[in-house]
């Protein structure tokens, strides 16, 4: 499982439209607005890197009201809870 911090700048008054689109794809499995740099940052789990490129630059290009995005790609994860476990369960 691959996880990704997709940074998020939306249109003016595009927020809650962006977040509800982006939280309707299952890959997505936080989707929080913010405040700061960004206005929404999204948790992406995926299978592959590739699957990451294809939801960043085929998927969300499709969604209106997205200006910019920055993707970053988790390396590891510290936690208390066993997150791999968790967002595994009904991948196999």
């Amino acid at each position: 499982m691959v996880t990704a911090i997709v940074l998020i700048n939306t249109h003016h008054g595009r927020i809650n439209e962006v977040a509800e689109a982006l939280a309707d794809i299952p890959e997505f499995s936080e989707v929080y607005s913010v405040g700061g740099s960004y206005d929404i940052v999204g948790i992406l789990r995926v299978e592959t890197n590739e699957a990451i490129a294809d939801m960043v630059t085929s998927r969300m290009v499709n969604i209106e009201g997205i200006e910019n995005t920055e993707t970053m790609i988790a390396f590891k994860t510290y936690s208390r809870h066993d997150l791999e476990q968790i967002f595994s369960i009904g991948m196999e």
